[in-house]
Order: structure tokens, then sequence, then C-alpha cells
């Protein structure tokens, strides 16, 4: 197969920016690259991964997932060696559970500080 285009960051929409991106650099330890008022983009871990971008919106609604009138829209896949600790670690940084958890404990849907679903697993 021929690559047309590569992946290189995923943006997500938020009320506050530096708060979000505060979150996400405090779980997966990037650098930030840009910290604007109305966006900040955070390094990708590892080097030549994707990278995390927050932007504001002033209208933002988070999603009720799984909600179909309010869906997701999509969400990330977070691995970690350790899952229980990353779990508690995150709950400390300001995610909460997500009151539906299907996976049959393969993982752990959570929600980060916007309201963004994210899924919890054991590294592959």
């Amino acid at each position: 197969m021929t690559v047309v285009a590569r992946v290189g960051s995923v943006t997500l929409d938020c009320p506050d920016p530096r708060a979000l991106a505060d979150f996400y650099q405090a779980v997966t330890g990037a650098d930030r690259e840009h910290d604007g008022d109305d966006a900040v983009a955070l390094a990708a871990v590892p080097p030549g991964g994707i990278n995390l971008c927050f932007q504001r919106a002033a209208d933002h609604r988070p999603p009720r997932w799984p909600d179909p009138s309010a869906p997701q829209q999509f969400h990330l896949d977070l691995y970690a060696d350790d899952p229980a600790a990353a779990l508690a670690r995150m709950i400390e940084l300001g995610a909460t559970l997500a009151p539906h958890q299907p996976g049959e404990g393969r993982w752990t849907v959570l929600l980060d500080p916007a309201g963004h679903p994210f899924c919890l697993a054991a590294a592959p």
C-alpha cells in the first residue's frame, strides 16, 4: 500500500487549552512545543509519534458517551505497564471514571478534565 500521508497530531477542543494540556502532559510526560492562550501543543512521546494539541472552543460541550445524542466523536487509547497505578494517578490528576465500562475488564474508560472519554489498558 502506498502511504499518502501520516498522522502528525490530534487536536481536542476544550474550554481551557492550558488546563487540559497540563493534564495530558502529566499523564504522558510530553514537553510543550507551543503554549498560547488559544492553543497548546505537546510533543510526541515517543519522538516520531503523534502530537497532542488542545484548542479553545468557547462553546465546548463535552460528549455524553455512550449517549448517541452527544457521542464521543473519537477517543484516545492510552497504554500503561501498570494500569492500576496509572489509573490511580490519572484520577489524582483530575480524570474521572466513566459510568459506562464496556470491555469486560480489558480496559478502563475515563473522562479527562474537559469530559473527553479515553481508554486505559495494559501495554501490549
